[in-house]
């Protein structure tokens, strides 16, 4: 251990100036991550598989000679840049992701492109630990629950059971449901496609199969989320509204996320 703190003095010590520069994004992300009916929930956990991921490597990386890229310093001083611009301006979304810019240089500085292309997917997925701007999370949670109340009320006529669907509200004899923005299946689309890209960075095969699988993790939340508002539309029609509300509400978010990763590993399996 004393060794390898030896060796890498230099680049640890940047990366804790790294943390302490950003601090206030890092207690912004915080908030995000642990707000009620957070989309980032999984956040927190982020850093730690990108961890793993990295020492996962580590025999690979012993093999690398350090160097210095000509990128570093630029890189680093853009993104520093950027984060005094967004902190003046308290947008942390964009310090977030020059955090992640001024990371990429560091790694260049002290480590080299060989190194950083060893790291690429790990470093990659750190994207999916920057909280999106809450106008942006409004605007695409309004579209998704609109798109899910409309496929839900068809396939609710389908099953023989009349249903009026009124803006995000599903009406039908006796009873009603509101597909809210909790339940637009952002939060499971934000979920599933970080899981995707771990699914295609382990996956053995092409990259044109590996983006594939990524890109299927998009229909996957949104059909099963559509199906999760059916099933919920018909308990509450069936057996009552205080039926489709509680546990069976929140166990049946949980299942739907399961079928998603059941599907997410069929389609691996498919393209094997």
């Amino acid at each position: 251990m004393n060794a390898f703190i030896k060796k890498n003095t230099p680049a640890l010590i940047a990366f804790a100036l790294l943390i302490i520069t950003y601090v206030p994004t890092l207690a912004w992300m915080k908030i995000r991550w642990f707000a009620r009916d957070s989309y980032y929930s999984h956040g927190i956990l982020i850093p730690f598989v990108v961890g793993y991921l990295i020492w996962s490597k580590r025999d690979t990386l012993s093999k690398i000679t350090p160097t210095r890229h000509r990128l570093g310093i630029p890189l680093i001083l853009t993104g520093l840049a950027i984060h005094v611009i967004s902190s003046v301006l308290r947008v942390y979304f964009t310090s977030g992701f020059s955090m992640l810019l001024t990371l990429t240089g560091i790694v260049l500085q002290f480590y080299g492109l060989i190194f950083l292309k060893a790291i690429a997917f790990p470093m990659f997925f750190l994207v999916f630990m920057v909280p999106l701007p809450e106008v942006l999370i409004v605007n695409i949670s309004f579209r998704m629950k609109m798109f899910a109340a409309a496929v839900s009320a068809e396939a609710i006529q389908g099953l023989g059971i009349r249903a009026i669907r009124e803006g995000s509200v599903i009406r039908m004899p006796h009873a009603y449901v509101i597909v809210d923005d909790v339940c637009s299946g952002l939060r499971s689309l934000i979920s599933l496609t970080a899981l995707g890209s771990i699914f295609a960075y382990f996956f053995k095969g092409s990259l044109w199969k590996r983006i594939v699988l990524f890109l299927t993790t998009i229909p996957i939340a949104i059909i099963t989320n559509a199906c999760r508002v059916t099933f919920l539309a018909f308990v509450a029609e069936v057996w009552g509204r205080e039926a489709a509300s509680g546990f069976v509400h929140d166990a049946s978010g949980f299942g739907i996320f399961i079928i998603a990763f059941i599907l997410l590993t069929a389609m691996a399996k498919l393209l094997e």
